[in-house]
């Protein structure tokens, strides 16, 4: 139940709409009951009078045609008593009373459905706004959590949990008011109704009532894990399918479309039992509460008449009362049951999005102290720790960057490089010693002040589906379209974008599907340019072009690192041989730093890895 109050809780920020909402429903219940008090009226005052007059008319027939039992004048005595339905008096009064109380009737249909047009109205901007909430509360979440969070995550179930537990937690949220709170409100409206129409009749028609709900507390009891594990392989299977469609070239190019099929079918199978077990017990759930159902029916029918029977005051119009509105009793209790399993369906969904709303968050994701500007760019790592998941990776690292200097990170796979600098972007938190931008502890600052100082320029060049300009607007939001060419051009990008059918206005697909490994690239070096921050962080940022163009956008970084602090990692000699400083990192340890004449004289590390795996192309030694 606390999973389900916090569903609705976000109904409780619009109280103005909610008890909007609250009266027409209490309205429009109301409206069913003058439906069967003016049937009971109808038949009481007019159709009622017309049975005495059938009923003594023929017992003065059967007392002038008896042969054993004669007598004319009794017969004319029990005549008189016949009230006189006949003159026109009498029938326009019965006409009148029938005209005025349809009338009233059809008008209180018409109220109900007028005030239920009106809730849904209301219901409708109610949810809507829930849902916005919580959207939007759902993906400012994601924004802030830390990146060690998303690593143990797959992309696939995130994505379901956004896109199939939101719309399930809705479905909640419009059907919980839709059917929850009308059926409550005329459950208790309409019993209260049929006990004061007579206490021991109205009595019976409640006797299904426990019983039904007995039947949902055990039907609800086992359901959780139920529909939780729905949950849980709706989303693996998810996350299989959209880690496949992102390696779908991987599959073709080893021939693994068969065994990705099994492995999906396999997944997609659990998806299917579960299913059918859910649906099974609900199968056998729902027409059993419908026979209890009707139990209510044959109950009033069966003690109605014994009531009649043995107290003649009661009144056959009994029947009339409660048989008009009985409905109106039982339907939405059939209702409740099919809220029961939606909510056990959103309860199962809403505990895999509040999952990810209670994570903590990020460090100083919206707090902290913003870095003060104008910021020079000195930085400072002064015998700094890191341990991804309890591994240590980073060990003992000092190193200091004056303002305008290039750093420059080389080392093997895994020696620590890019661990190093997402440090100093604060993807990740250091376990001790000091970082420091200007002065100021990094673990100190508001993160979106220190990252916005920042140009980060990434191997995996990652471009979203949208126009060039949309990717690079990214860097400068109010980036006028002179800005943008000036940074394709310093990038060396222009060239192929002139070349492109909507120039800066062109999709570049999902990912930049539609421009090269290279070309990527460039648009993303153009973005970081845009951005023209103080720090700059380049992390193989020219590993997926050629050589030649790699010189031509060294020679463009040049120009750039001259004002700016930069940090450069780069297995690529041209890249790195004009820092000012190279640190040579070995198992998150630095073991060598200097310049580049300096470091290959020491014949250590550095000058290994420059014969092993520098391109030491005479082009670019120049």
């Amino acid at each position: 139940m606390k999973t389900i109050r916090r569903i609705f809780s976000y109904y409780g920020r619009y109280p103005k709409l909610a008890i909007a909402q609250l009266l027409c429903a209490i309205l429009m219940t109301l409206m069913l009951l003058i439906f069967p008090e003016m049937s009971g009226r109808i038949y009481e005052e007019v159709i009622d009078s017309y049975s005495d007059t059938k009923q003594i008319e023929q017992l003065a027939k059967k007392l002038e045609t008896n042969p054993d039992n004669s007598n004319p004048a009794a017969a004319v005595a029990v005549r008189k008593l016949i009230p006189d339905v006949t003159t026109n008096e009498h029938k326009s009064e019965n006409i009148g009373k029938v005209l005025r109380y349809t009338f009233i009737a059809l008008a209180a249909f018409f109220g109900r459905d007028l005030f239920n047009c009106l809730r849904i109205l209301i219901n409708n901007v109610f949810e809507q706004k829930a849902i916005f909430d919580l959207r939007a509360e759902l993906y400012s979440k994601l924004q802030r959590l830390p990146l060690k969070w998303f690593d143990s995550k797959r992309t696939g179930d995130i994505m379901t949990r956004v896109a199939e537990d939101i719309p399930a937690m809705e479905r909640l949220l419009i059907d919980g008011v839709e059917q929850g709170l009308i059926a409550a409100l005329q459950i208790i409206i309409v019993s209260v109704f049929l006990i004061s129409k007579d206490p021991v009749l109205g009595l019976t028609a409640l006797t299904p009532l426990p019983l039904l709900a007995i039947g949902a507390i055990i039907y609800t009891r086992n359901a959780r894990d139920r529909y939780r594990d729905l949950k849980k392989h709706t989303g693996e299977m998810n996350a299989l399918l959209s880690d496949n469609i992102a390696g779908v070239n991987q599959i073709k190019s080893y021939a693994a479309e068969a065994d990705e099929l099994k492995r999906f079918n396999t997944l997609s199978n659990k998806v299917q039992q579960t299913t059918l077990k859910v649906m099974k017990h609900w199968a056998m759930y729902s027409p059993s509460m419908s026979f209890i159902n009707s139990l209510g029916y044959v109950l009033v029918l069966g003690v109605g008449g014994y009531r009649i029977i043995t107290d003649p005051s009661v009144g056959t119009e009994i029947y009339l009362y409660f048989f008009t509105i009985l409905w109106a009793l039982y339907e939405p209790i059939s209702k409740l049951h099919g809220l029961n399993q939606m909510a056990l369906s959103s309860k199962a969904a809403a505990e895999r999005v509040f999952e990810i709303l209670d994570t903590e968050d990020e460090v100083h994701a919206n707090d902290g102290a913003n870095l003060p500007l104008p910021v020079s760019g000195e930085v400072h790592f002064d015998h700094v720790y890191f341990s991804y998941d309890k591994i240590p990776t980073l060990h003992n690292i000092s190193l200091k960057a004056k303002p305008g200097q290039t750093i420059a990170l080389v080392g093997s796979t895994g020696a620590g490089k890019s661990t190093l600098v997402n440090l100093l972007t604060r993807f990740y938190e250091y376990d001790s010693g000091s970082i420091t931008i200007d002065g100021h502890e990094l673990n100190s600052l508001n993160k979106p002040s220190l990252r916005s100082n920042i140009a980060y320029v990434t191997q995996d060049s990652f471009l979203f589906n949208g126009t060039v300009r949309d990717n690079l607007l990214l860097g400068k939001r109010d980036a006028t379209d002179e800005e943008l060419w000036r940074a394709l051009d310093a990038s060396n990008a222009s060239s192929f974008i002139k070349d492109l059918p909507s120039l800066l206005d062109t999709n570049v697909g999902e990912r930049g599907v539609k421009l090269s490994g290279g070309e990527k690239q460039r648009l993303s070096i153009a973005r970081a340019l845009l951005k023209n921050q103080p720090i700059l962080i380049l992390d193989e940022a020219t590993a997926s072009v050629d050589s030649k163009t790699e010189k031509l956008i060294q020679d463009a970084l040049d120009n750039l690192l001259n004002t700016r602090t930069a940090f450069v990692i780069a297995h690529r000699l041209s890249t790195i041989k004009n820092a000012d400083i190279i640190h040579v990192l070995d198992r998150g340890r630095i073991i060598e730093s200097g310049s580049h004449e300096c470091l290959v004289q020491q014949n250590g590390k550095y000058a290994e890895l420059s014969k092993q795996s520098f391109l030491n192309d005479s082009s670019l030694d120049e």
